[in-house]
């Protein structure tokens, strides 16, 4: 509730329901986990959650990070993998939850992300996050930088990261246990600090997802596309 940029985002209304909703409906949608549940450190979200029948927790509000406060939720509640997906998506896609799920199901990959190809006016854009894999789909390095660098002409796009997040629960406890990390810091991308501590992140191709909400005028974006 206390963004900077848009203060109150997760219950603005969008088409009738709170934004929050949309989100936990989509989670539930998808089928990939046994339990669905809202983690937030204000208790207005927390009692609209309720409301419309959804599990919530309640999560202290000085993490740094949406995967520092994941952590605290692992705590509380035991379970073999977590999946992070982010209160400002309403319109992400069910079957991208789906698909970072499907890794920890056929391998031991330790944690998972997702990405989508990125249209080309968006490689500039440092609001959106690019990632490099190697051959076998692990991540190399994830940047706000148009990366890599073209130094001929670009015959592929750009890989644009998908802000959704699946960890093993050891991977995630001793996530907090690490301080912020140089290049987290440098880039503000809390899955750096995975990266600098050996963890390897598995990334899946989804289909690009609608946009999510950091202002007023991305919510008004949203409902115009939900209307239609």
């Amino acid at each position: 509730m206390a963004s900077t940029r848009f203060p109150g985002k997760p219950l603005i209304d969008l088409c009738g329901k709170p934004m929050i909703r949309w989100v936990y409906e989509k989670a539930v949608l998808s089928g990939a986990a046994e339990r669905v549940i809202i983690a937030t450190p204000d208790q207005q979200i927390l009692d609209v959650a309720k409301n419309f029948g959804a599990e919530a927790i309640l999560t202290r509000d000085d993490h740094p990070t949406g995967s520092d406060r994941i952590a605290e939720v692992a705590l509380k509640i035991e379970a073999d993998v977590y999946i992070n997906v982010q209160g400002d998506e309403p319109l992400i896609d069910p079957d991208t939850i789906r698909a970072v799920s499907e890794p920890f199901r056929e391998s031991s990959a330790q944690m998972v992300s997702a990405w989508a190809p990125l249209p080309r006016e968006a490689e500039s854009n440092p609001a959106i996050v690019k990632v490099v894999t190697d051959l076998v789909g692990n991540a190399l390095y994830f940047s706000r930088h148009g990366i890599p660098f073209p130094r001929s002409e670009r015959t592929q796009s750009l890989k644009g990261h998908i802000g959704i997040y699946g960890y093993r629960r050891e991977v995630l406890l001793t996530y907090p246990s690490w301080s912020q990390s140089p290049l987290e810091l440098a880039e503000s991308l809390e899955q750096l600090r995975f990266m600098e501590h050996g963890i390897r992140i598995r990334m899946v191709e989804v289909k690009p997802s609608g946009p999510g909400i950091d202002t007023p005028e991305q919510a008004a974006e949203v409902r115009e596309m939900m209307l239609k």
